[in-house]
C-alpha cells in the first residue's frame, strides 16, 4: 500500500514549522509524500485577521512546490464548509482504497483528540502521528504513533503578530509566502 501523510490546518499562514513537522514524519514513517491540506472552515478556530481560503491555499501552493515529497490536498478548500477531519478521510479513503493514511498532528491536537467530531470512528481509519509541541502534553487516550522530531514553538499566530508589527520573518517563512503576504497586503501589511 502507498503511505501517504495528511497535515491538515488552516495554515494562515503557512510556515517553515509546517514543512518541518512534514519532513520529519515523512522521513520517520518511510511515506510516499505528505500532502498539506487547508482546510476550508476550521470546526475548532475562530479565524482572525484572516486570509482567505484560496489565499491560504495559494500560500500552501507557494511553501510546498521546491519539495517534490509534498503535496497540495485540496478536498476541503474544494468541498468548502466546515472541515470535520473524519468527513474528509472517509472520502479520501474511498477515493483512494490502495493508500494508508497517516494523520499528522502536533501535541496541541493530541491533547484535544478527545473532542474531535467522530474520533472512535476515525481511528479505525486512519494512522495518528504525533509530534511533541511545546506547552502541550501530547497525551490522549487514543492511539497516537510518537516520532522524535524538534520541537519548534512557532504559531501563525506569532507569525501574524510579527507581520503585524513590522517584526523579522527570517527563518520563520519561507521567503516565497513572505514575498505573496506582502504583495497581497495580507495580515495588516498594507
Amino acid at each position: 500500500m502507498k503511505k501517504v501523510g495528511i497535515l491538515g490546518g488552516t495554515f494562515n499562514p503557512p510556515h517553515m514549522g509546517h514543512l518541518i513537522v512534514a519532513n520529519e514524519a515523512f522521513h520517520a514513517l518511510q511515506l510516499d509524500e505528505v500532502r498539506f491540506m487547508p482546510n476550508a472552515i476550521a470546526p475548532h478556530k475562530q479565524l482572525v485577521n484572516n486570509a482567505t481560503m484560496n489565499e491560504r491555499l495559494q500560500m500552501v501552493n507557494i511553501m510546498t512546490e521546491p519539495y517534490p515529497e509534498f503535496k497540495v490536498e485540496t478536498f476541503e478548500v474544494d468541498r468548502g464548509g466546515i472541515s470535520y477531519t473524519y468527513d474528509t478521510m472517509v472520502a479520501l479513503c474511498n477515493r483512494e482504497p490502495d493508500v494508508q493514511f497517516y494523520f499528522i498532528i502536533g501535541g496541541d491536537m493530541i491533547d484535544s483528540l478527545h473532542s474531535w467530531y467522530k474520533i472512535e470512528e476515525l481511528i479505525k481509519i486512519v494512522k495518528f502521528v504525533g509530534l511533541k509541541r511545546p506547552g502541550s502534553n501530547s497525551f490522549s487516550t487514543f492511539e497516537v504513533q510518537m516520532i522524535d522530531a524538534p520541537e519548534i514553538a512557532l504559531s501563525s499566530t506569532m507569525i501574524r503578530h510579527r507581520l503585524a508589527t513590522g517584526g523579522t520573518l527570517k527563518f520563520l517563512l519561507p521567503e516565497g509566502v513572505e514575498a505573496y503576504i506582502r504583495k497581497e497586503g495580507l495580515y495588516g501589511t498594507r
